[in-house]
């Protein structure tokens, strides 16, 4: 049995239920169907629901995105990887499949498997801005056990908190250097979708709400 099979027969919360007890959240999906999404990539072997849960298949998966674009928010929800699994948040992205350059990821690694020791950059590792900001490593619970996490986008600044933990909090505009930012035009987006970024590896997520501040 698979993580993502372990994490999918452990105890489903109801996503609706999770958005009603926090003052001002609204459920992002359903847990019956992507109502509200847009798949933009492979079309063969999309994101797939399974009690309650939207899952990134292994195959190629493309990503997908909310229909409705945002720009300050708190956004909030559960994971669970396999060994050695690769996904993304897509932030004020566009409906495209570049969104680590053209909008603003948020990665999601198993950061610790054996895969990617010694082969990773410090803004590749979980909860970075991708290629721009690195965040704190060593956070992520094991491969098959749920994380929980919250993004923030207020502005210029954006804010990760995994488990509990902070484990970035950056102000975009503290990134100076010329590459990065020729690199990564995504960067100065005030707004667009929210997307899970499928990089071909199992990924569970559940409870997915968001906040939209002013």
């Amino acid at each position: 049995m698979n993580n993502v099979v372990l994490c999918i027969v452990t105890l489903v919360v109801l996503t609706q239920a999770i958005a009603s007890e926090e003052l001002g959240f609204v459920s992002l999906f359903d847990g019956k169907t992507l109502q509200g999404w847009v798949h933009v990539g492979a079309e063969k072997n999309g994101y797939l629901i399974k009690k309650e849960m939207l899952i990134s298949p292994a195959e190629e998966n493309g990503n997908l995105f909310t229909k409705k674009e945002y720009s300050n928010f708190i956004l909030r929800f559960e994971f669970c990887m396999e060994e050695g699994a690769n996904n993304g948040v897509g932030i004020r992205a566009p409906l495209r499949k570049d969104v680590h350059l053209t909008g603003i990821e948020i990665q999601i690694l198993d950061d610790q498997a054996a895969r990617y020791r010694g082969a990773l950059k410090p803004a590749q590792y979980h909860g970075s801005v991708y290629g721009a900001v690195p965040a704190r490593p060593g956070f992520l619970r094991k491969p098959g056990e749920w994380n929980e996490q919250e993004i923030t986008a207020n502005g210029r600044r954006i804010k990760v908190v995994l488990n509990g933990t902070t484990i970035l909090d950056a102000d975009l505009n503290s990134v100076q250097d010329p590459q990065i930012l020729e690199a990564h035009p995504g960067l100065q987006r005030s707004r667009g979708h929210i997307g899970f970024l499928g990089h071909g590896s199992k990924v569970a997520f559940r409870n997915i709400r968001i906040k939209e501040l002013p």
